[in-house]
């Protein structure tokens, strides 16, 4: 029985559920307060968006879900999400929350606004409402843009300045710390002294350093030190994004050793933790094949390099040996066979979509290397390609890590059924959370479903300071996800990516129902999510 049919057994008596004390009781559920516990079988009463009662339960509920057969625990939270640019557009996020996610982090890239327009984004947001809980991180790139624009230099102490003064406002405004993205020009300029010193201006307030760090491949062991270095010099904790070990030669080693790295700096007293996603490709531009020093002065100067013969045969040569300060992520994948694209941003070249670049180049008559730079000079836009990366094993070591929680490097999607914010057609952006009950819990056995849940709740609640949220405990922000463990299932695939996931009943946002069986009812009781600096 549906959400709406309750809703109408419960028409004649409107005076009584009028005066029923509970908006919502979720009733005979396996309730998981997402801490680690066992579940116990209780009903969950939610009053004013709260969870106010757990256990037996005799009063009604204005709704009442019936959860029997069921679990029911706190909502998931997206700790590297990538909805800030499409919130203002679309603040259902139905491909979130069809997944369970509830709380989401964003600003992997930043604010899609400066900082000092942070106060008018958020106040945008809570006019037209959104229907997730939703924080951001600032980026350091858009303070050195902001003073430098695309140039590699280093910048001069007023420079830098200006730099820290703008990470300050952003955090004074709300941000929840300063982020990196050190593969991607401009932010692969920026060296660690720098970095340490705008990092400093987000830890007066008690931000977080949080990172897609410098390289993922055989330099990712280094690329972490140089994270935890930051956070340690800056005195502020650090999230390393999306932690992998890209780069075959090196699988099975490479991920315990980062994880010998970082418990190490815990023990010293460093708070660095990391979150990941569940899938071994990854994906972003492909103009990320291309060296960094070539992106300098921006897309019209990347443009023209690629237009000079010269500079692209210099460009085949590093892409083979190597070039400074540059993640070799062609190397990383394995080679071009590897890589495959994802959107080609062209209707000309949509045909290519789907295909790696060594076939790509074949159908053109071009080495992979020309085929990668005409794809990205021809693109209308960002290029997107998948690289595949990663392998499962190592995937299963970094969830075993007590540390480590899911984030799907993924955004909401502008309109339903397509691709998310980020222009990939990627499946974590629809099935990352139920991919880790349906694989890594009940097939794999990799996670217990307590550890699992504990994952997505109460250690990102607890790690990144979310007020009353990530538990099922009274005085808790109603947050919650009903689903069915026999039948939690990620659809989506690389070949249809944008597949809903079954097995999840129910999804609440303080405490209103969002999803119901599947469907978005139109609620929008999402939250905007201040960092610790936010002046009142």
């Amino acid at each position: 029985m549906t959400l709406l049919r309750r809703l109408l057994v419960c028409v004649p008596l409107a005076i009584a559920c009028a005066q029923t004390p509970y908006d919502v009781v979720i009733r005979g559920g396996r309730v998981l307060d997402g801490d680690g516990n066992p579940w116990i079988l209780a009903d969950v009463a939610i009053r004013d968006g709260r969870f106010v009662k757990i256990g037996k339960i005799a009063e009604p509920g204005k709704i009442e879900i019936d959860a029997a057969g069921r679990y029911v625990s706190p909502g998931w939270i997206d700790t590297m999400d990538q909805s800030g640019a499409v919130l203002p557009v679309n603040g259902l996020a139905e491909n979130k929350l069809r997944e369970g996610v509830t709380t989401a982090i964003g600003g992997e890239g930043g604010f899609p606004v400066a900082a000092e327009k942070i106060p008018e984004y958020f106040a945008k947001l809570a006019q037209s409402g959104i229907s997730i809980n939703f924080g951001s991180y600032f980026s350091e790139a858009q303070a050195r843009t902001a003073v430098l624009g695309y140039q590699a230099r280093e910048p001069t102490p007023e420079e830098l300045q200006r730099m820290q003064a703008i990470m300050e406002t952003a955090m004074k405004n709300g941000a929840f710390g300063m982020t990196t993205a050190l593969i991607y020009p401009p932010s692969s300029f920026a060296k660690t002294p720098e970095l340490i010193e705008v990092a400093k201006a987000a830890a007066k307030y008690g931000g977080f350093y949080a990172s897609h760090i410098r390289g993922e491949g055989p330099e990712v062991v280094q690329s972490v030190d140089e994270a935890i270095s930051i956070g340690e010099a800056a005195k502020m904790p650090v999230e390393i994004f999306h932690l992998k070990a890209a780069y075959q030669p090196g699988w099975g080693t490479l991920i315990q050793e980062i994880g010998r790295h970082i418990e190490a700096a815990r023990g010293r007293g460093i708070d660095v933790a990391a979150d990941l996603y569940v899938y071994t490709a990854g994906g972003t531009g492909l103009e990320s094949v291309i060296p960094s020093w070539a992106h300098e002065g921006g897309r019209k100067a990347l443009l023209e390099r690629l237009g000079d013969p010269k500079v692209r045969a210099r460009l085949k040569q590093e892409i083979k040996a190597g070039s400074p300060g540059w993640w070799n992520i062609v190397e990383a994948a394995g080679g071009w066979d590897n890589i495959v694209l994802a959107n080609a941003q062209n209707p000309d070249n949509a045909r290519f979509n789907g295909k790696n670049l060594t076939a790509i180049a074949k159908e053109w008559g071009k080495d992979p290397p020309d085929a990668a730079f005409d794809l990205v000079a021809q693109g209308h836009g960002r290029v997107m390609a998948l690289f595949y990366m990663m392998s499962e094993p190592d995937i299963e070591t970094a969830l075993r890590f007590p540390w480590t929680s899911i984030g799907s490097d993924a955004g909401a999607a502008a309109k339903d059924g397509e691709g998310d914010a980020t222009g990939l057609p990627h499946p974590r952006a629809y099935g990352n959370f139920p991919r880790v009950y349906a694989h890594y819990v009940r097939e794999r056995k990799v996670l217990t479903l307590e550890q699992a849940v504990r994952k997505m709740t109460s250690w990102p609640a607890t790690r990144f300071r979310l007020d009353h949220r990530g538990s099922i405990k009274e005085g808790m922000w109603a947050d919650a996800v009903v689903f069915d463990p026999d039948h939690i299932e990620d659809r989506s695939t690389y070949a249809e990516p944008m597949l809903a996931p079954e097995g999840i009943d129910y999804v609440l946002v303080n405490g209103q129902v969002v999803i119901d069986h599947g469907k978005h009812t139109g609620a929008r009781p999402g939250k905007i999510l201040y960092g610790p600096g936010k002046s009142n």
